[in-house]
């Protein structure tokens, strides 16, 4: 085996970020483009070192017409590198970037629980970050959705998503790639600009390549990794603040009562954090910006006002130093 400064790289994060222990069983997604084969090249190159189990697992969602084709490949490369092959395919075909995702994490999670595997590897790279990071921007977010990927997150209470290759680039894959001659299918949807993130990816990004700092795709990424860990630790400040203002006797359910002078003594980004979570509680979907903003306005609002009704028809209201948060529906 070849062993490069990639190798070594990988090999040190995955040691040092604490990413995976020795003889763990690891699913691999591999979608058959360079990132993927990077990824699994990577992993069965340390196998030896790490006494993993790996496995591959393909999922095909049926809006390419080349689609079986490309699993195909993805299953042939797995029995010549004598690694156990899974295949899901989507029932009905997928159209859009958001359930394409939903059913491919769902579809991975299955294998994984079914087949005893601990965690998901997935190829996303420092380029997926930038990518991600400049969308939700352009959508409007806050610094949870600037984080863009993480290099681990649960995904079942057994199963851990891990994204080794997060310091690594696309330009970097392809030349791991192009250097070890791996078959590479060419995905014909990364050209198709309907998608935003192929926009981002083949128009905004070389611009900015081009016009403002030829390392942008890894000084984005750099923000990202900066932004986790102050998320990491405003979220468990968030956290304890919350547990302080709850009222004990029901801290989780309907009626929610928060003690206003507990939140009045902190500051007004910790404020936006306990609303969040407390929103994130009772509301159907994600909260929203304004909604955040509402339910934190009461904080220092007079007594008796109140909120409109939010989705699912929650309403909050101030009562002397409490703000009770009561189910009208």
């Amino acid at each position: 085996m070849i062993w490069t400064s990639l190798h070594a790289k990988i090999h040190r994060t995955i040691r040092m970020r604490h990413l995976f222990e020795r003889n763990q069983r690891l699913l691999v997604a591999v979608s058959g483009g360079q990132d993927s084969l990077c990824l699994i090249k990577l992993l069965l190159d340390l196998q030896p070192k790490w006494g993993w189990h790996l496995g591959i697992a393909h999922c095909d969602h049926r809006w390419r017409e080349d689609s079986q084709a490309n699993a195909i490949h993805v299953e042939q490369l797995a029995k010549s590198w004598e690694t156990l092959f899974y295949l899901e395919t989507a029932k009905e075909a997928l159209t859009s970037e958001a359930a394409a995702r939903d059913w491919r994490y769902q579809a991975l999670s299955a294998i994984a629980q079914e087949h005893n595997y601990h965690y998901i590897v997935t190829g996303h790279t420092a380029s997926d970050r930038a990518e991600t990071l400049l969308y939700n921007l352009m959508r409007g977010t806050g610094a949870d959705g600037l984080q863009a990927l993480t290099w681990q997150r649960p995904l079942t209470l057994d199963i851990t998503l891990v994204r080794p290759l997060l310091e690594i680039t696309r330009t970097q894959t392809k030349q791991f790639c192009d250097d070890f001659h791996l078959p590479v299918w060419e995905d014909s949807t990364n050209q198709d600009f309907k998608y935003t993130r192929n926009r981002i990816r083949n128009e905004l990004l070389p611009y900015l390549q081009a016009n403002f700092n030829p390392k942008v795709e890894s000084a984005l990424a750099q923000t990202a990794e900066l932004l986790q860990a102050e998320v990491e630790y405003l979220e468990t400040v968030a956290q304890n603040l919350k547990a302080e203002a709850l009222t004990a006797e029901n801290p989780d359910n309907f009626p929610i009562k928060l003690n206003r002078r507990v939140l009045q003594k902190a500051p007004v980004a910790l404020q936006r954090r306990v609303m969040r979570q407390v929103l994130q509680q009772i509301l159907p979907d994600a909260p929203s910006f304004e909604h955040i903003e509402k339910l934190t306005a009461l904080i220092t609002a007079p007594n008796r006002s109140q909120t409109d009704p939010f989705p699912g028809g929650a309403i909050a209201q101030v009562a002397g130093d409490w703000i009770d948060i009561k189910n009208e529906v």
